[in-house]
């Protein structure tokens, strides 16, 4: 009779371990899914954003080296400007700014991925 109870409540354990178990790795594959897709909103998110914004200083552009040109006498010393403009800008953001953007980025992103 006890021997049959303590075989009894051993079963109960592995059953009830069993299901700990597959609830615990349905948790965390539920926590896994929800922090890759905020990831992949807050990616496209910011794809959008970037497009949009990339759009509106490619017009503001066009309309400031029209303007330059126009004022200097010819149409494409305006262009020429502006391509050193961005060009100086690219370089300066190779050579001072990759490290703070990378320190940037890792900060949003891991308060995203870790504190929910």
């Amino acid at each position: 009779m006890a021997f049959e109870k303590l075989t009894s409540s051993i079963n109960n354990l592995n059953d009830n371990i069993r299901d700990l178990a597959k609830s615990s790795a349905d948790y965390y594959k539920l926590d896994l899914y929800k922090k890759v897709m905020k990831g992949a909103i807050f990616l496209i998110n910011l794809m959008i954003i970037c497009f949009i914004c990339l759009i509106v200083v490619m017009f503001i552009s066009i309309a400031v080296a029209i303007s330059i040109g126009e004022a200097l006498g010819h149409l494409s010393y305006g262009y020429y400007i502006m391509g050193g403009f961005y060009a100086l800008i690219f370089l300066l953001f190779r050579i001072f700014g990759k490290k703070n953007i990378e320190k940037i980025i890792l900060i949003k992103s891991s308060k995203t991925f870790f504190n929910d």
